[in-house]
């Protein structure tokens, strides 16, 4: 998951790796706290990242089954592709494995940076006890390089699924870490961002995106 340019530099300074993350919409200034922890940056290799037509992207992944070393590796190299991206999150079909994985280093709208992964995730249903507000802010997207779009999302979005381990986790966040959440499930089960807006204004993110040029390592389209 991206964001605007304009907001990178600010979040750039937000972390003590020294890279910039994508960001829409977050508060300024330091995270009061961090809910995670960080990844060991001396493992895994960055790869380049899949985009909007590569079949990967437009189905629902398979199951992790598998809880071993090559997961571990995986989640590795996702982190490192993630960072060398500059984005806030990512989903594993977004460097071409059919797996559903996802990883975060996200802040909230309270400057809260949160940071893990999640392994066959399912997004709850918003709570009936909870007022329902709508968070219309713009939405980028590794896999659409360049492009942005407004997209409503629920500000609050609740995710279950298990860790590296097989252990049940569960995560929720509000403001932009929903939106991330959100977005990363929805990779998983084969929907881009793109797909939630009107057909004139997917047209033209996809435009955007075949004008502007990306500044991370794509895997081209055949």
């Amino acid at each position: 998951m991206e964001a605007e340019a304009e907001d990178m530099a600010e979040q750039a300074e937000q972390h003590d790796h020294e890279h910039e993350h994508d960001l829409e919409g977050a508060a300024p200034g330091a995270p009061v706290k961090v809910v995670g922890e960080e990844p060991d940056l001396t493992k895994g290799t960055a790869r380049p990242i899949t985009v909007v037509g590569n079949p990967v992207l437009h189905r629902e992944v398979k199951d992790v089954t598998a809880f071993d070393g090559e997961l571990s590796a995986l989640i590795d190299d996702m982190f490192q592709s993630m960072y060398a991206a500059e984005g806030v999150g990512l989903a594993a079909n977004q460097i071409g494995v059919d797996l559903k994985v996802f990883v975060y280093d996200c802040p909230d709208d309270e400057g809260v940076r949160h940071i893990g992964h999640m392994i066959n995730p399912v997004l709850e249903e918003f709570p009936k006890d909870r007022q329902r507000v709508l968070d219309d802010g713009n939405e980028g997207c590794l896999s659409v390089p360049t492009a942005y779009a407004e997209l409503p999302r629920p500000d609050y979005a609740a995710v279950t699924g298990v860790d590296k381990d097989g252990k049940p986790i569960r995560v929720e966040g509000t403001g932009f870490f929903a939106r991330c959440l959100q977005h990363e499930t929805d990779h998983l089960y084969g929907t881009l961002y793109i797909d939630k807006l009107s057909k004139r204004d997917r047209k033209d993110a996809l435009k955007q995106m075949a004008e502007g040029t990306p500044r991370y390592a794509t895997v081209p389209n055949e």
